[in-house]
This record gives structure tokens, C-alpha cells and sequence, in this order.
């Protein structure tokens, strides 16, 4: 069992950024890809069908598939992490879930992520809670409409202080409430290995226990968020215990290459043994 095994497809928001998003796909396509992911890539929750439009041209232009894509977060590079538990953006996120599902039926996609969203300093944590699970009921049930899983998943502390999910078993636990609550089972871990190793999870353990939870994997080094080989987590070992738990989704590449994206694949290719195309 290898790395062979597993289905990569690479995150444009994170990679390639060095080219306008629309050259991505095709950058992708050209580094060996055949799958993309996507967090929102507009900058407010109802883009004008022209935007929409563009993007998915883009996508299919390229030809390579879109496998996972966020909801809108916020205005991440000032610091938000979602938008559902939060009393004073959640109608920007319910504006939101119809069109990017929209967005995602249209292509195909059947995973979207839902950050949780940070802490409100002056807001009872139950409420957020509350709230959060009103708001992803009503994501999981569109999701649902389209044959579509909704994802949740843990961050690390160290770059995102007030966003309350920090392990596994904190994600599993809104997992379970939000299918409990719709019945629909159609929400799922996103086992980010990155987030759980810099908060000290023991990441083979949570393989063992939740392997058939998950709806999603990324990866990246540790600590410096950069591409496999320039941090301390041991892969080769990662993937074989994915495969040997029999996980069959993807893996997405969420890191920030070292040097130009394109450069920064050698270290995966050699796991997978594959001469050529990474994906």
C-alpha cells in the first residue's frame, strides 16, 4: 500500500497564487493535476454572474475538475475564520449557500467546506453555537439538494487564537450535532494534518478514530505551512495509514510552496513514485 493509492488534487488559493486566479486552472493542468479545490474566491457572498461565469469557464477551459470549494469565509487575510456563529455575519452566510452551491453543482463539486467562524468577545459561546448549528443545518440541507457533503474542520491556535475548533474530536462533535439535527448525514470531517500537527494531535491516532468520518484530507508540511519534505511530518507514514484505514477521498494540497509552485511537487511525486503529471 502507497501514496499511489491516494486521489491528490492541488488548492488554487493557496498555490499558484503567484498567476491571476483565473490562469491557475490551467497551471494546475499543466503541473500533471486533473483536480482542483477552491476557498471562496470572490470577495463578498453573491458574486455577479459575470465573476461566476469567468471562474467556471476557467475550470472547464483547463480541464480539470472541481472536487472541493469553500463557502464564504470572511475576509480571511484580515483575520476571519467563517462566518456561521457569528451573530453579526450570518445573514452574509446564508446569502452565500445557495450560490456557492450553485456554483459547485454546476461543476460538479460535491464537498464544501464550512469554517466555523472566531469567537465574538462579547457574544455567550452557547449562542455562536446555536447559531452555528442553525446555519450549517441550512448548508447541509443544500448541499444535500445537489448529492453534496458538507465539511467542518479544526485550525491551529498559533495563527487563529479564537477560532474554537482545535481538535478532531472538537470538529466530530459539530459533525455529529449537525446530522443529528438533519438527519441527512451528509457532513463530515475535513482532517487538515497541518492545523492538528502545529496543536500537537497525535495524527495517526486520529486516523485510527475517525478515518471513516472523514469527508476530506489536506495537507501540508510542519511548522511552516510549505510543501512535504521542508517540516517534520513524516508522510510516507500519513499516506500509508490513510490507505490502510481505507480512506478513498481525496487529499488536497494546501500548502505554501517553498520557491514557485510548479517546483514544489518533487518530494510528493517521489512518495508516489510517478514519473510526469502529480495528480
Amino acid at each position: 500500500m502507497s501514496a499511489r493509492e491516494l486521489r491528490f488534487d492541488i488548492n488554487l488559493s493557496i498555490l499558484f497564487t503567484e498567476l491571476p486566479l483565473l490562469d491557475r486552472p490551467a497551471a494546475a493542468a499543466a503541473a500533471g493535476f486533473t483536480e482542483i479545490e477552491l476557498w471562496w474566491p470572490f470577495a463578498g457572498p453573491t458574486p455577479a454572474d459575470a465573476e461566476l461565469d469567468a471562474l467556471s469557464r476557467a475550470i472547464r477551459d483547463a480541464g480539470v475538475d472541481l472536487v472541493g470549494l469553500n463557502f464564504d469565509a470572511g475576509d480571511m487575510p484580515a483575520g476571519d475564520r467563517g462566518l456561521l456563529s457569528r451573530p453579526a455575519a450570518s445573514a452574509r452566510f446564508r446569502a452565500n449557500i445557495d450560490v456557492a452551491t450553485g456554483f459547485a453543482a454546476s461543476l460538479g463539486c460535491r464537498a464544501l467546506n464550512a469554517l466555523y467562524g472566531n469567537r465574538e468577545p462579547d457574544v455567550d459561546p452557547r449562542a455562536q453555537d446555536e447559531l452555528a448549528l442553525e446555519n450549517l443545518a441550512s448548508a447541509a440541507a443544500a448541499a444535500d439538494r445537489i448529492g453534496a457533503v458538507v465539511l467542518i474542520e479544526a485550525l491551529n491556535t498559533a495563527e487563529n487564537p479564537r477560532y474554537p475548533l482545535v481538535t478532531a474530536a472538537d470538529a466530530v462533535a459539530v459533525v455529529d450535532k449537525v446530522n443529528a439535527e438533519t438527519g441527512l448525514a451528509n457532513t463530515a470531517l475535513l482532517y487538515d494534518v497541518y492545523h492538528l500537527a502545529r496543536n500537537g494531535e497525535d495524527l495517526a491516532a486520529g486516523i485510527d478514530a475517525y478515518a471513516d468520518r472523514f469527508g476530506h484530507v489536506q495537507l501540508a508540511d510542519t511548522p511552516g505551512r510549505g510543501q512535504p519534505g521542508t517540516g517534520e511530518l513524516d508522510f510516507e507514514d500519513l499516506f500509508r495509514r490513510l490507505v490502510a484505514a481505507g480512506y478513498t477521498g481525496r487529499v488536497g494540497l494546501e500548502y505554501k510552496p517553498v520557491g514557485p509552485s510548479a517546483d514544489s511537487f518533487g518530494r510528493l511525486r517521489e512518495l508516489r513514485d510517478i514519473e510526469g503529471g502529480a495528480g
